[in-house]
């Protein structure tokens, strides 16, 4: 055994070198790496209304009954704006009690049944005699509008290609100070995709004012009518690109 052991060790000490000197000796290329970011600006085209629909009564089953009696007229409504089913959800439902004094409880007031909608219309032009038919069909509040475009996958893919363009160009301008080009493309990265930044207007009452705010002229093409101007949302995209750099 030891005369095995003995012979076996030159060899071990023989091999380890030789990975040891090939990584040590081992140079990395340059290369150079930068980011690349891009914003299309798009007309809406599509808007998503959070409809509420609330009851309060001492019986909550007479709360409930009065909740699903109006939600279904406001349903209607949106049906009558060309809003399809599958457009329609509920985001969701509660059922709470009402006291005069919540910390006390010593009166009970009732019992409120929430029934919180989201509707879908395609046609963002009908926003307002939308929310004009849920109001009259019912419903206490509208939480929201928010304004989408139904071709976003079409928008972002055209951000993407302007981030790669810009980093792109970016790198050939760095590189040219330092008196270098750029070689092939090592490493493309992409950042998480930031949700498009939409406008979402408050409460029903304040439709009016808010979006008007969103940048479109009077009249212009971003308005849908004489109170509501759907103005443009962003649809961001933002890479990382490393190149090799050669003289």
């Amino acid at each position: 055994m030891r005369r095995i052991t003995t012979a076996a060790l030159p060899a071990l000490l023989f091999l380890c070198p030789g990975p040891l000197r090939a990584q040590a000796g081992a140079v990395e290329r340059p290369r150079i790496t930068v980011s690349g970011e891009a914003v299309v600006q798009v007309r809406p085209d599509r808007a998503v209304v959070s409809a509420n629909v609330e009851t309060v009564d001492l019986d909550v089953g007479v709360a409930r009954q009065r909740n699903a009696e109006i939600s279904r007229k406001v349903l209607a409504a949106a049906r009558e704006c060309g809003v399809a089913d599958k457009e329609i959800q509920t985001d969701y439902l509660s059922v709470d009690q009402r006291w005069d004094d919540y910390y006390k409880k010593q009166r009970l007031l009732g019992y409120a049944v929430r029934n919180h909608l989201a509707i879908t219309l395609s046609d963002a032009s009908r926003l307002e005699e939308l929310t004009d038919k849920l109001l009259a069909a019912g419903a206490v509040s509208l939480g929201g509008v928010e304004f989408q475009t139904s071709e976003l996958r079409k928008h972002r893919d055209r951000a993407r290609e302007m981030a790669l363009q810009a980093a792109k160009e970016k790198a050939e301008r760095m590189a040219a100070v330092l008196g270098e080009k750029l070689g092939p493309v090592l490493q493309i990265t992409e950042s998480p995709a930031p949700a498009p930044s939409w406008y979402r207007a408050g409460p029903t009452q304040n439709v009016q004012n808010a979006t008007s705010n969103t940048g479109a002229p009077s009249g212009g093409a971003g308005e849908a009518s004489e109170s509501v101007a759907l103005g443009k949302i962003s649809v961001r995209a933002a890479v990382n690109v490393t190149f090799e750099l050669k003289r």
